[in-house]
């Protein structure tokens, strides 16, 4: 699905609930106050807003966001085709007019412009201003705001300020429990209890070596690739090398030292 597209899910993909981050979510959206995913990369943030916006039945805008997504691309433009000026909503404006879920990911790379664009939405008011074409949006009861952003990696000018992040219900989320995570890989794949159980251990070890010089730690997505690539009849070895170790870092002697921790493993 491409940035910003309108996606309508039929049925919840899969997610295990580690606390009660379901619960929340759906309190969140009932009462109408805007959410605030915060945790590592790849500890299933965008899954969990997949998995309720299905769940309450509503579509869902995703949008990445990065120091070069203005406002402007969050709202709209006026387009020139066939000789005719047409305007063209952003993801926000869709969402907002759809009452869809906006899931804004990575938050805090956003330009300061887009975060004026979207404190209305994060207050009593519920309104987007859309300048460009001088209209004024009310959302609807069933829109609700999600961002997330990871407090590890965001750090001096890419924190978010307390004005934007006190408009927000905040849940904090991490990886789960090594018995958690080999459930979470045996409902992403079909690998067997056993392999699982490896790749799980193998995440514990290499999450013991931040010393290293890991700038982050292998996330519960890399074992589901791996796992992925060894039910496709990768070998295990291989699988890790590919979908864990080299993911994880390009240098040559860390890569070394985390392939002999694959090999104690598998």
């Amino acid at each position: 699905m491409a940035a910003g597209e309108l996606q309508a899910v039929a049925t919840a993909p899969f997610y295990r609930e580690i606390g009660n981050e379901c619960f929340l979510f759906e309190k969140a959206f009932r009462e109408r106050v805007p959410l605030l995913l915060k945790g590592p990369t790849g500890c299933g943030k965008s899954r969990l807003v997949e998995h309720m916006a299905a769940r309450l039945g509503r579509p869902l805008v995703t949008v990445a966001c990065h120091d070069e997504t203005s406002a402007v691309d969050l709202t709209g433009r006026y387009l020139v085709e066939g000789g005719d000026t047409t305007w063209q909503d952003g993801p926000v404006t869709r969402a907002v007019r759809e009452g869809a879920i906006l899931y804004l990911d990575e938050f805090a790379e956003a330009r300061s412009d887009v975060v004026v664009v979207v404190h209305p939405l994060c207050d009593h008011r519920r309104t987007l201003y859309v300048e460009r074409h001088d209209e004024v949006l009310q959302a609807g009861p069933e829109f609700m705001l999600v961002v997330s952003y990871n407090p590890g990696y965001q750090r001096g000018m890419k924190e978010l300020k307390p004005s934007t992040r006190q408009r927000f219900l905040a849940l904090a989320m991490g990886y789960p429990t090594p018995a958690v995570e080999v459930e979470v890989l045996l409902g992403e794949t079909d690998l067997d209890a056993g392999t699982a159980r490896k790749l799980v251990a193998l995440a514990a070890k290499l999450r013991e070596v931040e010393p290293l010089g890991l700038a982050e730690m292998p996330s519960t997505r890399l074992l589901v690739n791996a796992g992925r690539l060894i039910q496709a009849g990768v070998p295990p070895r291989a699988a890790c090398h590919a979908a864990v170790v080299e993911a994880l870092t390009d240098d040559l002697e860390l890569a070394a030292g985390l392939r002999e921790l694959v090999a104690l493993v598998f």
